[in-house]
């Protein structure tokens, strides 16, 4: 009799501890689950409230069928889990890839005639393996004075514009072909003009444009007001630089300032530059250099330059033969940027120095002009 007492006792026991492991067990599961497991919508088991959801969607779907429903409102619940990956865009007519396909739920476009800057400037090869200074002086100087397009002389109908010929006033030109649109704009009294300089240069090109009403403004740094109107010519006491001043170091000229040609344009609210005209005594080089490099000349229908050769110019380092190899390079820059010489004049009077000597007999300074045949203001 208490044997069986005793094995019964014992069985009981047994099971209670069972049904504890079973309980621990099933409780262990579940906290498992409910941490790291993925949600029944997503192994394709919904539960109750999933259900429900679904069955909404299954309603706005429209379907006849509810089972149809309900597998078209589970596709479309899926679907909105899924992140978008950038794909190649397949051309469907050769099947090559020609770009990549961004959702359209995406940030607008950028502009795309806007250009991204640039770090440098393509070096053009070397004119002879020799690397020789006389062979890059030789093809700079062919480069030069070589114009690329013929500018028609203005019709009759056409205003007159002061330094537009050759001779004593002819070391300014501009080109009213009316291929281009200058003339144009300015018979619509619709052009701009900017005139770079520090104060010393001949304003003659300037005041003829200003008569025949183009907007006019010379930016000079020793003027004593920020800005002053005179003689139909809009003056500013600014001086083109090929970098803005860093905020952080104090001005030590309180009555004059330096900014890069983009930094004014943006200041001023202009987009588009009919003339740009710029005599920087040897900083030329390095502001066509920000030119180039930050897409402004874009925005430039002519350019009118004035360059020093008498020395490599402000931070332009390297032996000679680099420093004109590096002057030919930007200007076929301005090649690429559909820019063409139509106007280069010499000083006889200027002394015969290239970069300290004389080479091939060539002065010291050059005006050059440029039209930009892609401009369409």
């Amino acid at each position: 009799m208490w044997r069986d007492r005793l094995t019964r006792g014992l069985a009981l026991r047994l099971c209670l501890l069972l049904t504890a492991l079973c309980v621990c067990l099933h409780v262990y599961l579940e906290l498992g689950e409910r941490r790291g497991a993925p949600s029944p919508l997503t192994l394709g088991r919904p539960t109750q409230t999933s259900q429900v959801l679904l069955d909404s969607e299954a309603r706005k779907l429209g379907a006849a069928d509810p089972m149809e429903r309900r597998v078209g409102a589970e596709d479309r619940a899926v679907k909105r889990r899924v992140s978008y990956v950038r794909t190649p865009k397949k051309d469907s007519v050769a099947g090559k890839t020609v770009g990549w396909e961004e959702p359209s739920t995406c940030c607008p476009p950028l502009r795309p005639n806007r250009k991204s800057a640039r770090w440098h400037i393509e070096l053009e090869p070397w004119a002879s393996d020799s690397h020789s200074l006389e062979e890059e002086a030789r093809r700079f100087l062919s480069y030069i004075t070589t114009p690329q397009v013929f500018c028609a002389p203005p019709s009759p109908e056409s205003p007159v514009v002061q330094g537009g010929q050759e001779g004593p006033e002819g070391r300014w030109a501009v080109c009213l072909d009316s291929r281009y649109s200058l003339a144009q704009r300015i018979h619509i009294q619709h052009c701009r003009v900017y005139s770079l300089g520090l104060g010393m240069e001949d304003k003659t090109l300037e005041r003829s444009l200003a008569r025949v009403g183009c907007e006019v403004h010379c930016f000079d740094p020793s003027l004593r007001q920020a800005h002053l109107q005179e003689s139909d010519m809009w003056l500013h006491r600014l001086s083109v630089d090929w970098r803005d001043p860093n905020p952080a170091i104090p001005a030590q000229r309180q009555h004059s300032n330096t900014k890069k040609l983009a930094t004014i344009l943006n200041d001023f609210g202009h987009r588009q530059v009919d003339v740009l005209k710029a005599d920087m005594e040897s900083a030329e080089w390095k502001i066509l250099e920000n030119l180039v490099l930050e897409g402004v000349l874009s925005s430039v229908g002519q350019l009118l330059l004035e360059i020093h050769l008498h020395w490599a110019g402000f931070e332009v380092g390297g032996d000679d033969p680099s420093v004109v190899r590096y002057w030919f390079s930007l200007l076929k820059e301005l090649e690429r940027a559909h820019f063409r010489l139509f106007h280069y004049h010499s000083d006889p009077a200027k002394p015969r120095i290239f970069l300290h000597r004389n080479v091939l007999n060539a002065t010291s300074a050059y005006t050059l002009g440029w039209v930009n045949t892609q401009w369409r203001p």
